[in-house]
C-alpha cells in the first residue's frame, strides 16, 4: 500500500521562523510575516496538490482563522486536494456537523476529511461557551461521533446521551463518499474513543518507541469493539540535499528563538491538561540542549509552539529512513509542515517523497500533473 501524506495549512501565519500558537497559546508575531490570506494559503495548497500530498490538515482554535470557512475558500482553487478540516464537537451542534460535511462533500466533490479535537485547555474551551472538564468533554465527543455516523449513514436518530440529546434528526442528503474520521489522545478515555469510532489515529511525533507503545494500546481496544484502526503521525520537516545543511537550518531556528519567549510559551504550555501536550513537553523539558531525542527526530519545534513540536531533520535519504522506520511500526500517514510552508513542501516533495517512490513505497495519487509544479528558489 503506498504511505499517504498530508501538508498543512497555516490558519495562522506563517514565516521563515517558527509560528508558534495552540493549546492555549496565542500565535507568535512571526506569524504577521505571511498572513493567512487565501491567496497565499491557496498557493501553498496548489503546491502541495501537484507534489503528491494527498490533504491539508486545518488546525483550529482562538490562535488561527475558522478551519471550515478558510478551507471552503481555499477548495475553490485546488481540483483534488482533500481538506483534513480540524474542528471541536462541543461548538456546534452533530446534525448541523453532519450536514455541514455532507454539504462540503457535495460541493467540492468529496474532497473532506475530519480531524475530531476534543479540547485539552479548559480555559480556552470556557472562552467558547464550554464549561465542560476534560474527561466530559470525551464522553460528548463519543456521543456526537454515534450521532453524526449515524446520520451519514441515513439513519433517523433518537438519542438522549449524557450531554447530547437529539429527536428525530436525520439528514435530507447524506454524504458520498462519508468522510472518515482523524482523531488523536494521548489519554485513557480518548483510546476508548479512538477505538469505536475513528477511522485514523493521529499521534504527533514521538520516538518510535513511544509510537510503538501508542499504536499497540489503540490497536487493541479496536480490536475488542471488533474494529480495526489506521494510523497516522504529526511531524515537522527539515530535509535538504545534506545533513549538514538541514541541521545549519534547524540550529538557525533554534538561534531564533527569543529566550522570553520560550519562557512564556513553556509557562503557557504547562496549564494543559492534554496529556499529549505533556508528553511533547516532557521530550524537551524546556531545555535548548539534547534536543535532537532520537536519530534525526529534534524537539526544538515544541520550544514555542504548541501541540505538534519534533521535526525530522536530516537529509532526504535519512528524512526517508525515518518515515520508513515509522511505517514498520504501523504508521501509514504522515501529516507534515515545515516553516516557511511554501518552500518546505517542495523540498520534501522533491527531494523525499521520489526516493520513497523509487523504493516502491509511495506513489502520486493523482498521477502525472498536467503543469509542472513551478521551482521554488531555496536559500539554505
Amino acid at each position: 500500500m503506498s504511505l499517504t501524506f498530508h501538508w498543512f495549512l497555516p490558519t495562522n501565519g506563517d514565516s521563515r521562523h517558527v509560528v508558534g500558537g495552540g493549546h492555549g497559546t496565542p500565535a507568535t508575531a512571526f506569524g504577521r510575516n505571511r498572513p493567512p490570506t487565501v491567496a497565499y494559503l491557496s498557493q501553498i495548497a496548489r503546491a502541495a496538490e501537484d507534489l503528491g500530498f494527498v490533504g491539508v490538515l486545518t488546525p483550529t482554535g482562538a490562535w488561527c482563522e475558522d478551519a471550515w470557512l478558510t478551507t471552503a475558500m481555499v477548495s475553490r482553487h485546488t481540483e483534488r486536494l482533500k481538506f483534513l478540516v480540524a474542528f471541536r464537537p462541543g461548538f456546534v451542534s452533530p446534525t448541523l456537523a453532519a450536514q455541514m460535511a455532507s454539504t462540503f462533500q457535495r460541493q467540492t466533490g468529496g474532497r473532506l476529511l475530519l480531524n475530531v479535537v476534543t479540547g485539552g485547555e479548559s480555559h480556552e474551551q470556557r472562552a467558547y461557551g464550554d464549561f465542560l472538564d476534560k474527561d466530559a468533554r470525551y464522553r460528548r465527543t463519543g456521543e456526537f461521533l454515534q450521532i453524526v455516523r449515524d446520520l451519514w449513514e441515513g439513519k433517523t436518530v433518537d438519542l438522549s446521551g449524557e450531554h447530547l440529546q437529539v429527536e428525530d434528526a436525520r439528514l435530507a442528503r447524506v454524504p458520498d463518499p462519508v468522510p472518515e474520521v482523524y482523531f488523536g489522545g494521548s489519554s485513557p478515555i480518548a483510546g476508548e474513543i479512538a477505538a469505536r469510532h475513528v477511522d485514523v489515529y493521529l499521534t504527533w511525533g514521538e520516538p518510535p518507541a513511544q509510537v510503538a507503545e501508542k499504536i499497540a494500546w489503540v490497536r487493541g481496544l479496536a480490536a475488542k469493539e471488533g474494529r480495526t484502526v489506521r494510523f497516522g503521525i504529526r511531524l515537522h520537516v527539515i530535509t535538504r540535499d545534506t545533513a549538514e545543511q538541514a541541521w545549519t537550518e534547524a540550529h538557525k531556528i533554534l538561534d531564533g528563538f527569543d529566550p522570553d519567549t520560550v519562557k512564556s510559551v513553556q509557562a503557557g504550555l504547562a496549564r494543559s491538561e492534554s496529556e499529549g501536550q505533556r508528553r511533547m513537553l516532557a521530550l524537551h523539558g524546556g531545555n535548548r540542549e539534547d534536543l535532537e531525542i532520537h536519530p534525526n527526530l529534534w524537539a526544538g519545534i515544541g520550544l514555542v509552539r504548541g501541540g505538534a513540536g519534533t521535526a525530522l531533520v536530516g537529509s532526504h535519504d535519512e528524512v526517508a529512513e525515518r518515515i520508513k522506520e515509522y511505517h514498520a511500526l504501523g504508521i501509514d500517514e504522515f501529516v507534515l509542515s515545515g516553516y516557511p510552508h511554501l518552500e518546505e513542501a517542495y523540498w520534501f516533495g522533491e527531494g523525499v517523497l521520489p526516493r520513497l517512490a523509487a523504493q516502491g513505497l509511495w506513489q502520486h495519487p493523482f498521477g502525472p500533473t498536467s503543469t509542472p509544479a513551478a521551482q521554488v528558489p531555496f536559500t539554505s
